[in-house]
């Protein structure tokens, strides 16, 4: 059982002489924080506030967000590289708290690879096992050996623990024929061939990290993971320094062996394109808190707010401020659109009000001047080949210039020939239209 589960984890840090966190701190403590352990938390800088998840047995699941956001320092809280300030983190039935991270069964890959770089790639992925002390829990999905046997001297060996170790190393560098090799170095062996083999480097193993490229040190690291057969992985961005095909390349690569390992995965990174091509649920974060915690699809089709809206897909969602009038028309200056009857009931409060209409590029459509569809201009064309993207402004009376209110991006036929500077008319499609709270922000659901 490798459950991961996070309960009201905190993160704080200490101000520098003379910083002010006033902004920082206060802003995310609600009247039901407010006792003396959250006052302490405000005199910090906080990056993690309030975060509760749940990570299934063998599931995938990914940490997205911004640069900041906390995802990072949260994965290395889970791995014990931070100490958390509040909250307890499981991994099946341990609270790992107070336990170092050699004896929380975790194995993290880093954005760098981390790769002892006078060692061989060999080495890199053995250093690990030689040097466990305790028995590990066998993996029953796993393809690779049980890691058990690295542990175990063999009863018959005429030589305590520390000294098959001394000789092992002694001799690793002698001729074959001259090395002594212990039952617990066979077994490392036999863990680290399978590990390649799984990965497609057996060919590399003798090879420097120097003598790698990008995509082969990055499976070397992640080699030097599984190799472990932890409870639990730990990926922070191992994609971000790879090029763009080497690195749609390397996706595919770790989501087939996750399941083909069966083991607990827990993804961080700023892409979103990853987040939605390799996790099994997402959690969407932003300044420190968790803002949706779902499946890929349930996240596009219907984000909880404004920043999940925005954040999920590219281009991102499109949002434009509308008059709300009972029982089911919206309008914006020249604009007057009747909406679908499954709607009346939840804006019914917002009657005479401002509501944000959010609607994706890929749902409007070319259409023919009318007052249902919006008037816009093209500013610039992206023909992609199998796409094409326009970035256009709303065509209002007085407008001169563009805001975020009325620019708005869409996705085209890549048939359909289109010109900056040329006035078209946008439809939108009714049943894929979202409504937001402009004050809270949180999205509006029929």
């Amino acid at each position: 059982m490798s459950q991961v589960v996070l309960e009201n984890v905190y993160k704080s840090f200490s101000p520098r002489k003379g910083e002010d966190v006033t902004s920082q701190s206060q802003s995310p403590l609600t009247l039901g924080d407010k006792n003396d352990a959250a006052q302490e938390r405000a005199e910090s800088v906080n990056v993690l506030r309030r975060i509760n998840l749940t990570i299934a047995d063998g599931e995938f699941m990914v940490l997205v967000g911004p640069s900041g956001c906390g995802k990072s320092t949260l994965l290395r809280l889970i791995a014990g590289l931070e100490v958390m300030t509040g909250g307890n983190i499981w991994v099946g039935d341990r609270l790992i708290n107070e336990l170092p991270p050699k004896e929380r069964d975790i194995a993290m890959v880093f954005q760098n690879y981390a790769l002892y770089p006078h060692m061989t790639v060999y080495d890199n992925i053995a250093f690990g096992l030689r040097r466990r002390q305790s028995g590990n829990r066998e993996n029953q999905h796993s393809p690779l050996p049980s890691t058990d046997a690295i542990n175990r001297v063999s009863p018959h060996s005429p030589l305590p623990n520390w000294a098959e170790n001394l000789f092992v190393g002694a001799t690793r560098k002698l001729p074959k024929g001259l090395r002594y090799i212990s039952d617990k170095e066979r077994a490392v062996d036999e863990q680290v061939r399978s590990v390649a083999q799984l990965l497609q480097i057996e060919t590399l193993l003798n090879r420097l990290p120097k003598q790698l490229s990008g995509g082969q040190r990055q499976r070397v690291a992640l080699g030097r993971a599984i190799a472990r057969d932890p409870q639990v992985f730990l990926m922070d961005e191992p994609l971000s320094n790879l090029d763009a095909k080497l690195r749609a390349e390397t996706r595919a690569q770790i989501v087939k062996l996750q399941r083909q390992l069966g083991t607990t995965t827990i993804y961080v990174t700023h892409d979103q394109t990853e987040a939605m091509t390799m996790g099994d649920r997402i959690a969407i974060m932003s300044e420190g808190k968790i803002q949706q915690v779902a499946s890929p699809l349930e996240l596009y089709n219907r984000p909880a707010n404004l920043f999940v809206a925005e954040f999920i897909g590219s281009p991102p969602m499109n949002f434009i401020p509308v008059e709300f009038h009972a029982p089911l028309l919206i309008t914006r200056s020249q604009f007057r659109f009747t909406l679908p009857e499954i709607w009346g009931k939840a804006l019914q409060k917002y009657d005479g009000k401002t509501l944000i209409l959010g609607i994706r590029p890929e749902h409007f459509n070319l259409s023919m001047p009318a007052t249902k569809n919006l008037p816009v201009q093209v500013d610039l064309v992206e023909n992609l080949g199998n796409d094409s993207f326009l970035a256009v402004k709303i065509a209002e009376p007085g407008s001169q210039s563009a805001t975020t209110a009325n620019s708005l991006q869409v996705r085209i036929p890549p048939d359909r020939f289109v010109q900056p500077g040329e006035q078209l008319w946008l439809s939108l499609t009714p049943e894929k239209i979202h409504f937001f709270d402009p004050e809270t922000e949180l999205a509006i659901f029929p």
